[in-house]
């Protein structure tokens, strides 16, 4: 099996290339950090994806942010301001989305294959009970909307393909521990071994849906 990672210098994205590797799988790593991975910017996108070649089983993108540019994620609507809202959509949504444009070609059309992207659970319309992290929500479930909008596209030319969005969890990483320490978390390790395990799981039916790290569907 060939694996991608976006991200793979990361917290959750170095948990999965390692997940991967110690499943047999030949991994190949992106990041900002190690090749220049921009996505924010497409021509980076575009640029780095067509430096590799095909095909993959699996491409996971293990990217995102909760704060840009040090802006916490907003509590009101007083907080709200149209410059951090549309940093998070590039980031968070736009990002993606414009990895799988680019990766398509490198998925193949008649084997099986996987692509996946971080989402979140605070992007579920139907779940969202507390309110607040309005820009964060917002991307998040943007990008849920453009995965499955992909996945009806993408079935039609690779029909074993499985597009999902997938919630990790709650990780024990520096920023999520900042918002959220008090509630139980796994190590990156754990949370990446339950993602493949889930994606592992999916099949074509299963394509355009949003999942939690113990394989069940969240609410849109």
């Amino acid at each position: 099996m060939r694996v991608l990672v976006i991200g793979s210098s990361g917290g959750i994205g170095a948990a999965l290339g390692a997940a991967y590797a110690a499943r047999g799988a030949k991994v190949r790593g992106v990041s900002r950090r190690d090749d220049g991975l921009d996505l924010t910017d497409e021509a980076s996108i575009e640029r780095t994806l067509d430096a590799l070649e095909g095909p993959f089983d699996r491409i996971f993108v293990a990217t995102g942010a909760l704060e840009l540019q040090d802006a916490p994620p907003e509590k009101s609507l007083r907080a709200l301001s149209a410059e951090a809202m549309a940093g998070q959509f590039t980031l968070n949504a736009a990002g993606p989305a414009l990895v799988l444009k680019h990766a398509l070609r490198l998925m193949p059309r008649d084997a099986d294959c996987r692509f996946a992207a971080l989402s979140a659970r605070v992007g579920s319309i139907g779940d969202n009970r507390l309110g607040g992290w309005y820009s964060y929500r917002a991307a998040k479930a943007a990008l849920n909307q453009l995965l499955r909008t992909a996945a009806v596209e993408i079935s039609r030319t690779h029909p074993r393909a499985v597009i999902a969005a997938l919630h990790p969890g709650h990780v024990a990483t520096p920023l999520s521990l900042k918002y959220g320490g008090a509630l139980p978390s796994d190590p990156p390790s754990v949370a990446a071994a339950r993602l493949v395990d889930v994606l592992d799981s999916l099949d074509p039916a299963d394509s355009g849906g949003f999942f939690d790290y113990a394989g069940k569907p969240i609410p849109w």
